[in-house]
């Protein structure tokens, strides 16, 4: 059970359809999606609940094309107090973008999710944390949008993002008025080690995973931040056959426990959004 001096840390989710991830954008595109079933209201409400449950506020990092599509769910979200921040619109790597295309993509997700809450958009997520070395570009577009944070690196080697020798901690970005909140890792045996949520919750044991992270809030203590999407509760999920096979590992891995392990979490560590949070 946490304790009240404990650190508050950062809980994020990222609302995307079980079919949009990047895992299998190399057989669902994009003209297809509305073929496939929606299935993220329903998630999304059961994460709700737990939530109101632990009497626990995040940040959903929501995609403009399915906030679009479910405008309720997004004010649903915003009146039980949860702050809102852009994912994207079409959820696109950002790298595999022209400039002008990330700008317009983001441009069309901001002003959708500001017309469903009436609120200004101040946070953006990269889909699959696309903010690279080669991507770096997207942080002045960001800065130029009116976002006052991001929360887009990862500071370790992937084969699909990450930025090895990133601050592991909030900071600010130089010359620009955006401030950085990095998924976070833990250090082991000298590298970052990924535990920041996801399918590394999934994949590591819940011990591993409370253990690591109980080591950046008491030894190293600063916050820690996690990620969880709503397709990551839900087991039932229609399965991809035609996927390859170490994106079917990554996505349906240990489905049928994230929902468990994630109230075992809760009730483990002290959460809150990342709004209001010296960003």
């Amino acid at each position: 059970m946490n304790q009240p001096d404990q650190i508050t840390n950062y809980l994020t989710i990222d609302v995307e359809e079980h079919f949009q991830v990047a895992a299998f954008d190399d057989i669902i595109k994009p003209k297809d999606w509305q073929n496939h079933e929606s299935r993220v209201v329903k998630n999304t409400k059961t994460i709700l609940d737990i939530l109101e449950k632990h009497k626990i506020k995040a940040t959903f990092f929501i995609v403009g094309w399915t906030a679009e599509r479910h405008p309720d769910m997004v004010r649903e979200i915003d009146k039980q107090g949860h702050d809102i921040g852009c994912h994207s619109y079409m959820h696109k790597k950002i790298y595999d973008l022209a400039p002008e295309e990330f700008r317009e993509d983001t441009i069309k997700a901001k002003a959708v999710l500001e017309k469903i809450t009436g609120k200004k958009i101040l946070g953006y997520r990269a889909p699959s944390y696309s903010i690279t070395k080669k991507s770096l570009w997207a942080l002045d577009i960001l800065n130029d949008l009116g976002f006052e944070y991001d929360s887009s690196i990862f500071p370790i080697l992937h084969d699909n993002y990450g930025i090895s020798d990133a601050p592991r901690f909030k900071y600010q970005h130089s010359n620009l008025s955006l401030t950085e909140f990095p998924i976070s890792t833990a250090k082991v045996l000298g590298r970052n080690f990924p535990v920041g949520g996801g399918g590394y919750f999934r994949l590591f044991p819940y011990w591993l995973t409370q253990k690591l992270l109980k080591t950046i809030n008491v030894q190293e203590k600063q916050p820690f931040m996690f990620y969880l999407h709503p397709w990551e509760i839900d087991p039932d999920q229609p399965r991809l056959k035609d996927a390859k096979l170490l994106s079917k590992f990554r996505h349906y891995n240990n489905l049928s426990k994230t929902k468990q392990r994630l109230e075992r979490l809760l009730n483990d560590f002290k959460f809150g959004a990342i709004a209001g949070r010296d960003s």
